[in-house]
């Protein structure tokens, strides 16, 4: 077991509801359980202490001094091609962060919410980058916003 999986499994433990993180979730539906379920405990604790009402570029810092105290791998704003029929366009996406190659963080800090708009984004990420699972955190409100999404 990776040292980050330890990590991520201590941060479940504290950040979470014991209940939830205990459950077993079929793989099939919730595939990479247990790495969202850390990467969203560690948003909980950043919540926690800095609460809403800054710029998401704010809480991308706290994930990244999270991540990097936790020595787990992650790439940040990490660029991505969008193919289209024959050719490659020339704007890019970039992804906030993508952890362990497997599941992409989008943060948001908006007030309204998570909307559709975010939802669209993500799937079109995971579509372009191979990944199959990704996590919309919404710190805009008083309370975390948290959305899974499996492609």
């Amino acid at each position: 077991m990776p040292q980050w999986h330890f990590f991520f499994f201590l941060c479940i433990s504290v950040a979470k509801n014991k209940n939830m993180a205990q459950q077993s979730f079929d793989q099939n539906k919730y595939p990479l359980q247990e790495e969202t379920d850390a990467i969203i405990g560690i948003g909980i604790e950043i919540h926690k202490t800095l609460g809403s009402g800054f710029l998401e570029i704010v809480y991308k810092d706290a994930f990244e001094y999270e991540f990097d105290a936790a020595t787990i791998p992650y790439e940040r704003e990490k660029e991505y091609l969008i193919p289209y029929k024959n050719a490659i366009l020339n704007h890019r996406f970039y992804a906030d962060f993508i952890i362990d190659d497997l599941v992409i963080l989008e943060v948001k800090a908006k007030e309204g919410g998570i909307a559709d708009v975010d939802y669209a984004q993500v799937i079109n990420y995971l579509r372009v980058s191979g990944c199959k699972v990704g996590l919309i955190l919404n710190f805009g409100k008083l309370r975390l916003d948290i959305k899974r999404v499996v492609y």
